[in-house]
């Protein structure tokens, strides 16, 4: 199964954010959220399968400083 592991503020975000994580080797699938008329500019998940969320976390914690 697929876990969300950060919700981004739009396509661009989240593309960004999943190329890096998949250069860091993990599996990534986004979802975007809302009405579909709101295209780029909608909130997208960012999911990961469950055996990787600690690591997302930590990656993603170390890149957006949380």
């Amino acid at each position: 199964m697929w876990a969300v592991v950060y919700i981004a503020s739009n396509r661009m975000e989240a593309e960004m954010l999943k190329d890096f994580l998949s250069k860091e080797g993990l599996l990534v699938m986004l979802r975007p959220l809302g009405v579909p008329h709101q295209g780029d500019a909608a909130n997208f998940e960012i999911l990961v399968p469950e055996g990787e969320v600690a690591e997302a976390h930590e990656i993603l914690a170390g890149l957006l400083g949380r």
